[in-house]
């Protein structure tokens, strides 16, 4: 035997029936929320060309892909994200559509680096929308509505989303004059809350002072609008002002829906700025130390594979609501055995009589009978165990109250 034949892979699980019943569960509360707002499912290749990923300001580190080799030696990837691919479908299978256009996923992505509870997984379930072709700050509020009552029919309660803007960080480093270099430098002191650092930087540069105390500042830009609204009236210029206002906008949107208490404002949210124009999201919860979902406005991303078309969109880790969950995915209801069909020689007559306690809507066994049977059925919570003497007549054991009762099969299936 191989020496690793019964392992799987470092960030790779099997799951088993219990946690598949809560994770098809969570599934499904997602995607009828997708559904009942005219977000219609689409599906992309598990694995694509390397060329959809590289480039064009991908969010997703292309050290963490997992890469291989067609026949004709062309570099393939397992799909790291959702975004890039419909952005290609977009570009191409929807080039002649009428947009905008709505369109939502579920399944699975691969990436190196990927840790859930502190456990890394390397393969990972995301279900996400996408608003294409609207640049407006209706189309950010929506898919940021849809995400909250997409968690909230997980179950989830106490949570949170961060809203940034992509562009009030490019307009403050185009006030103050900076060059990339430095630009970045602040960044990354910016998104690691580094305030420390991040002051030592800017006191070393030559720029205006009020813009200066602003960027020192940016870790700390955190709360309600109202940190917003103190900005408006500073030097900041007019891309971080027009940003500021997109962000209330987007916001007051959402007031307007009876959301507000779900949402916080973080201006210094800084990551993935070759890839986001516009409004930023990232979702937390209580207990949780990792986003449960992020996504935001990418406006340029489509353009890359051939048609101009903005475009906003949020995912949601699966296994990352999961964890989040705790003990309230206890109420979600797990596979169960309903009734043992048992037989001896009347095989056909048990699989008519199994199936048509399935037609009530019944989870039925069937199982030949054997010694000890009942003990089995009483471990596995079973209801009830129809035990079946010959053509006609079957006997029928209440595992919950102990009654046994003989009938016929006419009266049980109501025929």
């Amino acid at each position: 035997m191989g020496q690793w034949k019964t392992h799987t892979p470092e960030g790779a699980f099997d799951v088993l029936e219990n946690d598949c019943a809560i994770k098809s569960y969570i599934e499904k509360k997602i995607s009828q929320v997708y559904a009942k707002s005219a977000y219609f499912e689409i599906q992309t290749p598990m694995f694509e060309f390397y060329d959809v990923f590289a480039g064009g300001g991908m969010e997703v580190d292309q050290t963490t892909m997992f890469k291989f080799f067609d026949t004709r030696g062309r570099i393939l990837v397992l799909r790291p994200d959702f975004t890039m691919p419909v952005a290609r479908v977009c570009a191409t299978k929807f080039k002649n559509s009428d947009f905008p256009k709505r369109v939502c996923y579920i399944g699975s992505a691969f990436r190196e680096g990927n840790t859930v509870a502190g456990a890394i997984q390397k393969q990972f379930t995301q279900a996400g929308v996408e608003f294409i072709g609207s640049n407006t700050p209706e189309a950010d509020a929506e898919v940021i509505a849809l995400t909250i009552r997409a968690l909230l029919a997980c179950g989830l309660k106490a949570f949170q989303l961060d809203l940034g803007q992509a562009e009030f960080f490019k307009g403050i480093a185009q006030q103050a004059g900076l060059d990339e270099k430095i630009t970045e430098q602040i960044r990354m002191f910016t998104d690691q809350k580094n305030v420390v650092g991040l002051s030592q930087l800017v006191q070393s540069i030559n720029i205006d002072t009020d813009v200066k105390d602003l960027i020192i500042q940016l870790p700390n830009l955190f709360g309600k609008l109202d940190i917003v609204q103190q900005l408006k009236n500073k030097n900041i210029g007019e891309r971080a002002t027009a940003a500021l206002n997109n962000l209330t906008q987007v916001y007051n949107i959402l007031k307007d829906y009876g959301l507000q208490n779900y949402i916080a404002i973080d201006l210094g949210m800084v990551q993935g700025l070759s890839y986001y124009t516009g409004v930023m999201v990232k979702g937390f919860t209580h207990g949780v130390g990792f986003p449960i979902c992020g996504g935001g406005r990418y406006d340029e991303l489509i353009g890359g594979f051939g048609k101009d078309i903005p475009a906003t969109g949020i995912a949601i880790g699966i296994e990352r609501v999961i964890s989040a969950l705790g003990d309230a995915k206890n109420t979600i209801p797990l596979p169960r055995v309903d009734v043992i069909v048992c037989y001896e020689n009347n095989r056909d007559v048990a699989y008519k009589v199994a199936e048509g306690m399935r037609k009530t809507g019944l989870v039925v066994q069937m199982e030949q009978n054997y010694e000890g049977i009942y003990e089995f059925a009483k471990g596995r919570g079973v209801g009830g165990i129809v035990n079946i003497i010959d053509s006609e007549k079957i006997k029928i054991i209440n595992l919950l109250d102990g009654d046994v009762k003989t009938t016929s099969i006419s009266e049980l299936l109501g025929v």
